[in-house]
């Protein structure tokens, strides 16, 4: 897919809490690789706030995105157990941007 194709950037920031960032890191990883239509890649500090995990993509247009997010929804409620996902536990607080491309 051509580069300009993509119009927006999605980033995941997380803040693990100490000792585990390379952790969900590398459970992040994991999860992003068996998404088909993951365009992106995890960051992991290193010259930034201490215990950062940024995901990092492209997308196309706000409706993927949100489309995306629905599916997810739906993903998890059809794995619903009473524990929340074990990624919950490993970081303190977290935000999504979204920037456009210009």
């Amino acid at each position: 897919m051509e580069e300009n194709q993509f119009k927006y950037l999605v980033r995941e920031v997380f803040i693990a809490k100490p000792g585990y960032a390379g952790e969900l890191a590398k459970m992040m990883k994991e999860e992003m690789e068996k998404m088909p239509d993951f365009n992106g890649h995890v960051l992991l500090d290193f010259v930034t706030d201490y215990n950062k995990v940024v995901i990092e993509y492209k997308i196309k247009s706000m409706e993927e995105f949100e489309k995306s997010m629905t599916e997810h929804k739906k993903e998890q409620e059809k794995n619903k157990s009473d524990k929340p996902p074990k990624y919950t536990e490993l970081y303190k607080f977290g935000k999504r941007e979204i920037f456009k491309i210009l």
